[in-house]
Protein backbone atom coordinates (compact mmCIF):
# COMPACT_ATOMS: atom_id res chain seq x y z
CA UNK A 1 0.00 0.00 0.00
CA UNK A 2 1.40 3.68 -0.82
CA UNK A 3 1.95 5.94 1.92
CA UNK A 4 -0.83 8.74 1.74
CA UNK A 5 2.47 11.26 3.27
CA UNK A 6 4.50 10.15 0.62
CA UNK A 7 1.90 10.91 -2.41
CA UNK A 8 0.89 14.61 -3.25
CA UNK A 9 -2.44 16.49 -2.46
CA UNK A 10 -3.09 16.36 -6.61
CA UNK A 11 -2.57 12.33 -6.29
CA UNK A 12 -4.47 11.94 -3.27
CA UNK A 13 -7.43 14.24 -4.64
CA UNK A 14 -7.57 12.18 -8.46
CA UNK A 15 -7.71 8.72 -5.83
CA UNK A 16 -10.36 9.84 -3.86
CA UNK A 17 -12.18 11.30 -7.12
CA UNK A 18 -12.19 7.35 -8.87
CA UNK A 19 -13.06 5.98 -5.77
CA UNK A 20 -16.69 8.02 -5.48
CA UNK A 21 -16.78 7.75 -8.82
CA UNK A 22 -14.86 4.86 -10.45
CA UNK A 23 -11.75 3.19 -11.07
CA UNK A 24 -9.83 5.53 -13.71
CA UNK A 25 -12.70 7.94 -13.90
CA UNK A 26 -9.77 10.76 -13.97
CA UNK A 27 -8.04 9.35 -16.16
CA UNK A 28 -10.41 8.70 -18.87
CA UNK A 29 -11.99 12.74 -18.81
CA UNK A 30 -9.77 13.57 -22.07
CA UNK A 31 -11.70 11.01 -23.66
CA UNK A 32 -15.31 11.97 -22.89
CA UNK A 33 -15.14 15.42 -21.32
CA UNK A 34 -14.74 17.26 -24.79
CA UNK A 35 -17.74 15.60 -26.89
CA UNK A 36 -20.09 15.47 -23.49
CA UNK A 37 -19.44 19.36 -23.19
CA UNK A 38 -19.99 19.55 -26.76
CA UNK A 39 -22.80 17.75 -26.82
CA UNK A 40 -24.22 19.67 -23.79
CA UNK A 41 -23.78 23.23 -25.23
CA UNK A 42 -24.82 22.45 -29.04
CA UNK A 43 -27.97 20.01 -28.03
CA UNK A 44 -29.08 20.30 -24.41
CA UNK A 45 -28.23 23.91 -24.48
CA UNK A 46 -29.97 24.95 -27.55
CA UNK A 47 -32.94 23.01 -26.09
CA UNK A 48 -32.90 25.60 -22.96
CA UNK A 49 -32.27 28.26 -25.29
CA UNK A 50 -35.68 27.03 -27.46
CA UNK A 51 -37.68 26.80 -24.21
CA UNK A 52 -36.58 30.70 -23.27
CA UNK A 53 -37.54 31.75 -26.32
CA UNK A 54 -40.91 30.32 -26.24
CA UNK A 55 -41.52 32.40 -23.11
CA UNK A 56 -41.23 35.38 -24.76
CA UNK A 57 -43.12 36.72 -27.50
CA UNK A 58 -40.05 37.14 -30.41
CA UNK A 59 -41.33 37.48 -34.07
CA UNK A 60 -39.90 38.59 -36.95
CA UNK A 61 -36.37 40.35 -37.00
CA UNK A 62 -37.28 43.68 -35.21
CA UNK A 63 -35.80 43.26 -32.29
CA UNK A 64 -34.06 40.59 -30.25
CA UNK A 65 -36.19 38.64 -28.14
CA UNK A 66 -37.03 40.13 -24.35
CA UNK A 67 -35.71 37.22 -21.70
CA UNK A 68 -36.63 39.38 -18.81
CA UNK A 69 -40.35 39.63 -18.89
CA UNK A 70 -41.12 35.70 -19.72
CA UNK A 71 -44.66 34.03 -19.53
CA UNK A 72 -46.77 31.01 -21.03
CA UNK A 73 -48.84 32.92 -23.51
CA UNK A 74 -47.32 30.71 -26.27
CA UNK A 75 -48.36 27.47 -24.69
CA UNK A 76 -52.27 29.48 -24.41
CA UNK A 77 -52.10 30.43 -27.52
CA UNK A 78 -51.03 26.55 -28.53
CA UNK A 79 -53.98 25.19 -26.54
CA UNK A 80 -56.30 27.81 -27.93
CA UNK A 81 -55.31 27.48 -31.49
CA UNK A 82 -57.34 25.35 -33.60
CA UNK A 83 -54.40 24.95 -35.96
CA UNK A 84 -52.27 23.50 -33.46
CA UNK A 85 -54.82 21.50 -31.85
CA UNK A 86 -55.52 19.83 -35.31
CA UNK A 87 -52.36 19.33 -35.74
CA UNK A 88 -51.78 17.36 -32.52
CA UNK A 89 -54.56 15.04 -32.92
CA UNK A 90 -52.94 14.36 -36.48
CA UNK A 91 -49.30 13.66 -34.90
CA UNK A 92 -51.05 11.17 -31.94
CA UNK A 93 -53.10 9.51 -34.81
CA UNK A 94 -49.82 8.94 -36.49
CA UNK A 95 -47.91 8.15 -33.93
CA UNK A 96 -50.23 5.52 -32.66
CA UNK A 97 -52.01 4.17 -36.16
CA UNK A 98 -48.70 3.96 -38.01
CA UNK A 99 -46.80 2.44 -35.10
CA UNK A 100 -48.84 -0.72 -34.32
CA UNK A 101 -50.24 -1.21 -38.25
CA UNK A 102 -46.19 -1.25 -38.81
CA UNK A 103 -45.50 -3.73 -35.41
CA UNK A 104 -48.49 -5.78 -36.24
CA UNK A 105 -47.20 -6.21 -40.30
CA UNK A 106 -43.79 -6.61 -39.27
CA UNK A 107 -44.97 -9.54 -37.26
CA UNK A 108 -46.68 -11.17 -40.00
CA UNK A 109 -44.14 -11.01 -42.29
CA UNK A 110 -41.30 -12.37 -39.22
CA UNK A 111 -43.30 -15.36 -38.63
CA UNK A 112 -44.04 -16.08 -42.38
CA UNK A 113 -40.20 -16.06 -43.29
CA UNK A 114 -39.21 -18.09 -39.91
CA UNK A 115 -41.82 -21.03 -41.07
CA UNK A 116 -39.20 -21.33 -43.60
CA UNK A 117 -40.81 -19.94 -46.85
CA UNK A 118 -38.92 -20.73 -50.19
CA UNK A 119 -36.61 -17.56 -51.20
CA UNK A 120 -36.61 -16.80 -47.85
CA UNK A 121 -33.76 -14.03 -48.52
CA UNK A 122 -35.33 -12.96 -51.32
CA UNK A 123 -38.25 -11.70 -49.61
CA UNK A 124 -36.07 -10.42 -46.62
CA UNK A 125 -34.23 -8.33 -48.91
CA UNK A 126 -37.44 -7.08 -50.66
CA UNK A 127 -38.80 -6.17 -47.61
CA UNK A 128 -36.25 -4.15 -45.91
CA UNK A 129 -35.66 -2.64 -48.95
CA UNK A 130 -37.86 0.48 -48.68
CA UNK A 131 -36.28 1.04 -44.96
CA UNK A 132 -33.03 2.26 -47.02
CA UNK A 133 -35.01 4.81 -48.72
CA UNK A 134 -35.12 8.35 -47.66
CA UNK A 135 -38.53 9.92 -46.94
CA UNK A 136 -38.13 12.10 -50.06
CA UNK A 137 -37.50 9.23 -52.24
CA UNK A 138 -40.95 7.87 -50.23
CA UNK A 139 -42.93 10.49 -50.62
CA UNK A 140 -42.36 11.40 -54.79
CA UNK A 141 -42.88 7.43 -54.86
CA UNK A 142 -46.49 7.53 -53.00
CA UNK A 143 -46.97 10.60 -54.78
CA UNK A 144 -46.98 9.06 -58.12
CA UNK A 145 -48.91 5.71 -56.75
CA UNK A 146 -51.41 7.96 -55.42
CA UNK A 147 -52.21 9.78 -58.47
CA UNK A 148 -55.38 10.45 -59.25
CA UNK A 149 -55.04 9.84 -62.85
CA UNK A 150 -52.98 7.36 -63.65
CA UNK A 151 -51.93 6.52 -60.23
CA UNK A 152 -51.22 2.33 -59.59
CA UNK A 153 -53.33 2.55 -56.52
CA UNK A 154 -56.54 4.25 -58.26
CA UNK A 155 -55.84 1.77 -61.28
CA UNK A 156 -56.21 -1.50 -59.01
CA UNK A 157 -59.11 0.04 -56.82
CA UNK A 158 -60.72 0.67 -60.78
CA UNK A 159 -60.14 -2.86 -61.67
CA UNK A 160 -63.11 -3.53 -58.96
CA UNK A 161 -65.09 -0.64 -59.73
CA UNK A 162 -63.94 1.58 -56.84
CA UNK A 163 -62.48 5.27 -57.07
CA UNK A 164 -60.72 7.04 -58.40
CA UNK A 165 -60.17 8.32 -55.06
CA UNK A 166 -57.94 11.77 -54.33
CA UNK A 167 -55.72 9.96 -51.70
CA UNK A 168 -54.00 13.35 -51.54
CA UNK A 169 -56.48 16.20 -52.10
CA UNK A 170 -59.10 14.50 -49.91
CA UNK A 171 -58.94 15.35 -46.00
CA UNK A 172 -60.59 12.22 -44.79
CA UNK A 173 -58.30 9.93 -46.55
CA UNK A 174 -54.81 11.76 -46.67
CA UNK A 175 -53.46 11.20 -43.38
CA UNK A 176 -54.04 7.32 -43.28
CA UNK A 177 -52.70 7.41 -47.20
CA UNK A 178 -49.60 8.73 -45.61
CA UNK A 179 -50.02 6.16 -42.67
CA UNK A 180 -49.94 3.38 -45.20
CA UNK A 181 -46.91 4.85 -46.96
CA UNK A 182 -44.73 5.19 -44.18
CA UNK A 183 -45.81 1.77 -42.64
CA UNK A 184 -44.79 0.52 -46.05
CA UNK A 185 -41.78 1.78 -45.73
CA UNK A 186 -40.83 0.48 -42.22
CA UNK A 187 -42.32 -2.68 -42.11
CA UNK A 188 -39.83 -4.23 -42.74
CA UNK A 189 -37.52 -2.84 -40.18
CA UNK A 190 -40.74 -4.19 -37.64
CA UNK A 191 -39.45 -7.82 -39.86
CA UNK A 192 -36.47 -7.54 -39.17
CA UNK A 193 -36.86 -7.09 -35.45
CA UNK A 194 -39.52 -9.44 -34.56
CA UNK A 195 -37.45 -12.04 -37.24
CA UNK A 196 -34.34 -11.48 -34.89
CA UNK A 197 -36.29 -12.31 -31.82
CA UNK A 198 -37.97 -15.06 -33.07
CA UNK A 199 -34.73 -17.32 -34.26
CA UNK A 200 -33.79 -16.32 -30.50
CA UNK A 201 -36.25 -18.66 -29.11
CA UNK A 202 -35.45 -22.16 -28.52
CA UNK A 203 -36.74 -24.93 -30.75
CA UNK A 204 -37.88 -26.72 -27.26
CA UNK A 205 -40.72 -23.90 -26.63
CA UNK A 206 -42.19 -25.15 -30.05
CA UNK A 207 -42.23 -28.89 -29.28
CA UNK A 208 -43.54 -28.43 -26.10
CA UNK A 209 -46.36 -26.10 -27.69
CA UNK A 210 -46.68 -29.14 -30.20
CA UNK A 211 -46.93 -31.92 -27.52
CA UNK A 212 -49.44 -29.94 -25.19
CA UNK A 213 -51.97 -30.26 -28.42
CA UNK A 214 -51.87 -25.92 -29.42
CA UNK A 215 -52.73 -25.32 -32.84
CA UNK A 216 -50.23 -23.06 -34.78
CA UNK A 217 -52.58 -19.88 -33.73
CA UNK A 218 -52.39 -20.93 -29.92
CA UNK A 219 -49.16 -21.60 -30.09
CA UNK A 220 -48.08 -18.13 -31.46
CA UNK A 221 -50.36 -16.11 -29.39
CA UNK A 222 -50.15 -17.80 -26.14
CA UNK A 223 -46.49 -19.18 -26.37
CA UNK A 224 -44.33 -17.29 -28.88
CA UNK A 225 -45.71 -13.64 -29.02
CA UNK A 226 -45.24 -12.85 -25.20
CA UNK A 227 -41.92 -13.58 -25.44
CA UNK A 228 -41.20 -11.29 -27.99
CA UNK A 229 -42.26 -8.58 -25.49
CA UNK A 230 -38.40 -6.68 -25.89
CA UNK A 231 -38.45 -6.67 -29.64
CA UNK A 232 -41.84 -4.90 -29.51
CA UNK A 233 -40.84 -2.25 -27.02
CA UNK A 234 -37.64 -1.62 -28.79
CA UNK A 235 -39.28 -1.59 -32.48
CA UNK A 236 -42.04 0.18 -31.62
CA UNK A 237 -39.51 3.34 -29.88
CA UNK A 238 -37.74 3.57 -33.07
CA UNK A 239 -40.75 3.81 -35.02
CA UNK A 240 -42.71 6.42 -32.82
CA UNK A 241 -39.56 8.32 -33.08
CA UNK A 242 -39.76 8.37 -36.91
CA UNK A 243 -43.25 9.14 -36.74
CA UNK A 244 -42.53 12.34 -35.23
CA UNK A 245 -40.27 12.54 -37.38
CA UNK A 246 -42.49 12.47 -40.41
CA UNK A 247 -41.96 16.28 -41.37
CA UNK A 248 -39.74 15.52 -44.44
CA UNK A 249 -42.32 13.05 -46.31
CA UNK A 250 -45.12 16.22 -45.75
CA UNK A 251 -42.73 18.21 -47.18
CA UNK A 252 -42.07 16.63 -50.03
CA UNK A 253 -45.59 16.00 -51.03
CA UNK A 254 -46.25 19.43 -51.40
CA UNK A 255 -42.65 21.16 -52.11
CA UNK A 256 -43.61 24.16 -48.86
CA UNK A 257 -44.59 24.02 -45.58
CA UNK A 258 -48.40 23.20 -45.87
CA UNK A 259 -48.86 19.83 -45.83
CA UNK A 260 -52.47 18.68 -47.80
CA UNK A 261 -55.81 19.62 -45.45
CA UNK A 262 -55.95 16.63 -42.99
CA UNK A 263 -52.37 16.19 -42.66
CA UNK A 264 -50.74 18.64 -40.84
CA UNK A 265 -48.95 17.61 -37.86
CA UNK A 266 -47.02 19.65 -34.86
CA UNK A 267 -43.77 19.19 -37.05
CA UNK A 268 -45.27 20.85 -40.13
CA UNK A 269 -46.99 23.60 -38.10
CA UNK A 270 -43.87 24.05 -36.20
CA UNK A 271 -41.76 24.94 -38.82
CA UNK A 272 -44.19 26.76 -40.87
CA UNK A 273 -44.84 29.18 -37.62
CA UNK A 274 -41.28 30.08 -37.15
CA UNK A 275 -39.62 30.33 -40.69
CA UNK A 276 -42.93 31.45 -42.77
CA UNK A 277 -44.38 33.55 -40.44
CA UNK A 278 -41.89 34.46 -38.23
CA UNK A 279 -43.57 33.42 -35.24
CA UNK A 280 -40.31 32.09 -33.39
CA UNK A 281 -41.51 32.63 -29.77
CA UNK A 282 -44.85 30.43 -31.00
CA UNK A 283 -42.45 27.95 -33.14
CA UNK A 284 -40.35 27.02 -30.06
CA UNK A 285 -43.28 26.77 -28.35
CA UNK A 286 -44.29 24.03 -30.51
CA UNK A 287 -41.20 22.69 -30.54
CA UNK A 288 -41.19 22.25 -27.07
CA UNK A 289 -44.48 20.72 -26.66
CA UNK A 290 -43.13 18.27 -29.62
CA UNK A 291 -39.77 17.35 -27.74
CA UNK A 292 -41.86 16.49 -24.52
CA UNK A 293 -43.89 14.04 -27.18
CA UNK A 294 -40.34 12.48 -27.80
CA UNK A 295 -39.54 12.40 -24.23
CA UNK A 296 -43.13 11.13 -23.37
CA UNK A 297 -41.76 8.04 -25.78
CA UNK A 298 -38.16 7.53 -25.08
CA UNK A 299 -38.75 8.46 -21.21
CA UNK A 300 -40.39 5.02 -20.31
CA UNK A 301 -38.53 3.18 -22.31
CA UNK A 302 -35.17 4.14 -20.91
CA UNK A 303 -37.19 3.53 -17.02
CA UNK A 304 -37.49 -0.02 -18.90
CA UNK A 305 -34.30 -0.58 -20.12
CA UNK A 306 -32.53 0.62 -16.61
CA UNK A 307 -35.05 -1.74 -13.99
CA UNK A 308 -33.56 -4.38 -16.62
CA UNK A 309 -29.88 -3.26 -16.04
CA UNK A 310 -29.50 -2.52 -19.30
CA UNK A 311 -28.21 0.66 -18.88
Amino acid sequence: MTDSSTTGPVDRLVSSVDGRLGQDFVESLPFWLPAFLLVGLFVYGAIFWNLLISLTDYEGFAQAPNYADLDFEMYIRAATDSGAVDAALNTVILLLAFTIATLALGLALAILIDRGIRFENTFRTIYLLPMSLSFVVTAQFWLWMYNFNNGVVNIFLGSFGVGPIDWIGNQQVVLWAVIFALMWQFSGYAMVVYLAGLRAIPTEHYEAAKVDGASTLKMYWRVIIPQLKSATIGAAVVLMVFALKAFDFLYSLTANYRPPNGADILATKMVREAYSNQNWAYGAALAIILFAMALSVIGPYLAYQFRRGNL
